[in-house]
């Protein structure tokens, strides 16, 4: 019982000797200093919900910190920008005893640049689909996760805090409170839709924990899942049905706006979908379909194409 409130008080007191130790050995202006503190206030909050002390994280719970900001939308040099503040951190901690060995000497960060996400075909995601084991009582889960990341589009934090009470399965549409509690209503396909109803009929008759009845995805436990469990679960179905491709819960979502593109879905309405501010942020998947398209001119084109008569010494 009164561990945790130590506990508490312990990670309060090191935070507070962290700030101290950036204003005074640093020497860093309130601006800078606010900034790493609301770094390493993301990543306090991820290990919280993933029960792990921060003297106690491991590389691969940091990996999993920066999955998740991948996950959420950060752009690489704001991941950059966080993963520093990170190591930072964890220098502090190590140079003031709290730690033995740093976790984030191995830690990679993003690269800059433009980079394209990887995309997954409708066949790559109906081959992961298919590579889940269905005797297994989360096997319809799984399928239904799935299915939603891919036909609507879902960012993996908007996928983990689905409520029932935010799907219209008659109307075929689910309501999602998005970046900055923006709220948008996404189109259901009837394939989505089969899914879920499989699934609905394993949790109803699980034992769910009180407070979390609403949430449409669970653990065995009954309680809602985390983005964590998505990525561990997405990586392991990816190398099951032999993906090749560095896939991530956020890769569907990337597959979701590419498959509209191509299909002839207006930039503005893939927006209105994905919840996009900008349209600028949307724009990136014109740049994918462009890489197609270069492809295919470079493969079928013409001029491209070496004949056989042709004399290459001329």
């Amino acid at each position: 019982m009164n561990g945790q409130p130590t506990t508490q008080r312990k990670q309060t007191s090191v935070v507070a000797r962290y700030r101290r130790y950036l204003r005074l050995q640093r020497n860093y202006s309130p601006n800078t200093l606010e900034a790493y503190m609301r770094d390493v206030d993301k990543l306090l909050q991820f290990l919280r919900q993933e029960n792990i002390l921060p003297t106690e994280a491991k590389l691969e719970d940091l990996r999993h910190f920066a999955a998740a900001l991948y996950d959420l939308g950060i752009g690489a040099r704001s991941q950059c920008r966080i993963l520093s503040g990170v190591r930072s951190f964890y220098h502090f901690l190590l140079t003031d005893g709290y730690i033995d060995n740093d976790p984030t000497e191995l830690l990679e960060s993003p690269q800059l640049g433009t980079h394209l996400p990887e995309v997954l075909s409708t066949e790559e995601v109906d081959s992961i689909e298919a590579a889940i084991d269905l005797s297994k009582w989360e096997g319809h889960r799984n399928r239904a996760i799935i299915e939603t990341l891919f036909s609507c589009g879902l960012r993996v934090s908007e996928l983990v805090n689905l409520k029932l009470s935010d799907l219209y399965l008659e109307e075929r549409f689910l309501r999602v409170m998005g970046k900055g509690s923006k709220e948008r209503l996404v189109p259901m396909s009837p394939r989505v839709i089969k899914e879920l109803g499989y699934w609905f009929k394993f949790r109803d008759a699980m034992d769910i924990k009180p407070g979390e009845e609403d949430y449409v995805f669970l653990n065995r436990r009954g309680a809602h899942l985390t983005r964590t469990m998505i990525l561990i679960m997405v990586k392991r179905l990816g190398n099951a049905a032999g993906i090749v491709k560095t896939i991530s819960p956020h890769t569907f979502r990337h597959s979701f706006a590419t498959a509209l593109l191509e299909g002839g879905a207006d930039l503005r309405a893939i927006q209105a979908m994905l919840g996009h501010e900008s349209i600028a942020t949307t724009e990136i998947y014109t740049h994918i379909d462009m890489a197609s398209l270069r492809r295919e001119i470079e493969e079928h084109h013409p001029r491209n194409i070496i004949s056989p008569s042709t004399n290459t010494d001329e």
